[in-house]
């Protein structure tokens, strides 16, 4: 199945033909910015609406829209050209920029998801509920379901207990998550949503239950550890981090024994299969 056009994308624009693509580097989906524009002006010529939409947000100091990456993407000739393209934040900004009534009911949609997210603010448990709704409608079952919030909720305390040693920088915590990931599966977290064939899809929530039982052990012991030996900064802090991921290794490398096979598997929750524009034209 081939899903490099996103759900989202796809949804937005009533599954109209616009070209997307995943940047395994940035681990973001970039859009084609013609496209959006064809689709939501009704333009007969999309590029140079683009041209001169493109200059006037310039002229308004709009720099996070006009300042666009550029991919070679394949056009109706079968060849590939540069094309300007944004990621998901720039493409809602384009269509804010458009006069269109095609934009209105997107206009609407991102309006309402800003005022249910300032009545979590007010509420924190809406936030909750509108998680446990988005897993059921994936289909997830309730015990699963049970387990993820209270595994989120034990990420929360891990979390904290690193800020308390000096943590502060989304890039250590990435860090500290790979270490304990790396001691108990051999991989980190990136190497293994690739082994799993995900993308943006959470990791966590396309593992087994012994994976997940792996992961949180892993991350239950490094919490446990650092709250006895009270690391201080990165370094002491990556130190803890493979000491409680190493626990969870054993754990796993003991299962293995018993039952004579890997229980780390590339297997994923909703069968996502990802496949690249180029594999397809070879085939």
């Amino acid at each position: 199945m081939n899903q490099d056009k996103m759900h989202l994308v796809n949804k937005i624009f009533n599954n109209e033909t616009i070209r997307t693509v995943w940047d395994k580097e940035q681990e973001k989906y970039f859009i084609s910015v013609v496209d959006i524009v064809r689709v939501v002006s009704e333009s007969d010529n999309p590029r140079n609406y683009w041209k001169v939409l493109k200059h006037r947000l310039k002229q308004e100091g709009n720099e996070s829209v006009t300042n666009c990456n550029q991919l070679k993407l394949k056009s109706s000739d079968g060849k590939y050209y540069n094309t300007d393209v944004v990621d998901i934040e720039g493409m809602f900004r384009i269509i804010e920029s458009i006069p269109s009534k095609n934009a209105e009911p997107i206009k609407q949609w991102l309006a309402k998801l800003g005022s249910e997210r300032i009545d979590e603010t007010f509420d924190p448990s809406l936030a909750a509920q509108r998680a446990i709704d988005l897993y059921r409608s994936k289909g997830f079952d309730e015990k699963w379901i049970a387990k993820r919030i209270k595994g989120i909720q034990d990420r929360k305390q891990l979390t904290d207990v690193w800020k308390d040693g000096g943590i502060t920088e989304s890039k250590e915590y990435a860090i500290l998550t790979n270490e304990i990931y790396k001691e108990w599966s051999g991989m980190t977290a990136k190497q293994y949503k690739s082994f799993k064939g995900l993308r943006k899809e959470s990791l966590r929530d396309n593992m087994t239950d012994v994976e997940v039982a792996l992961a949180d052990l892993g991350e239950i012991a490094t919490r446990e550890i650092a709250k006895k030996k009270n690391p201080k900064g990165l370094n002491e802090n990556i130190e803890v981090a493979r000491r409680g991921g190493k626990i969870a290794g054993n754990a796993r490398e003991d299962l293995e024994k018993e039952i004579g096979e890997s229980v780390v598997t590339s297997n994923n929750a909703l069968n996502y299969e990802y496949v690249d524009e180029k594999e397809i034209e070879m085939k």
